[in-house]
């Protein structure tokens, strides 16, 4: 089980690295590629065409502008890929369009803008791969009930006030 992190500039790092901390969170193992649609789109072929070979089991693409990159690798290869749109320019309405809008058979699952989106890349990435992995599951399901208990114990100390 690995995952790939694509994102299509440096000066995306920021928001992506949210996906790393999810995927370490839960010991998956990841690979982080800087990787452009328009400018690099020959890179982008390989590594999409060899994805599943190099050991890939899901891809997760976070662009911003035109935001072609997701649908890009999901036209070379049939690993899942999940989208994060990022917001450089239009608060990014522009590149939630370009995922959320793939023609039928080339899909793209398509997140929330910005940190909240690769967050939730990540988790949707343990989830599918949880499926195969009884483990990974059972931590999955603990995060949840983590989660739960935060905000119930925040519930909680608000009640005191």
């Amino acid at each position: 089980m690995r995952v790939a992190i694509v994102m299509g500039s440096k000066s995306d790092l920021s928001i992506m690295e949210e996906c790393s901390g999810i995927l370490r969170q839960f010991g998956i193992a990841y690979e982080m590629r800087i990787l452009s649609a328009h400018r690099t789109p020959d890179e982008v072929a390989a590594f999409s065409k060899s994805a599943k070979a190099s050991g890939f089991s899901i891809i997760i693409a976070g662009a911003g502008m035109a935001a072609h990159l997701a649908g890009v690798i999901s036209a070379y290869t049939t690993l899942p890929v999940i989208g994060v749109p990022l917001d450089a320019s239009l608060q990014g309405i522009d590149a939630l369009f370009s995922m959320v809008q793939m023609p039928p058979g080339i899909p793209v699952a398509t997140m929330g803008v910005g940190k909240a989106g690769a967050k939730n890349a990540a988790l949707l990435a343990v989830e599918i791969l949880s499926l195969a992995d009884d483990s990974l599951n059972a931590r999955l399901e603990q995060y949840r009930q983590d989660m739960k208990t935060t905000v119930l114990e925040a519930d909680e100390s608000i009640k005191k006030l």
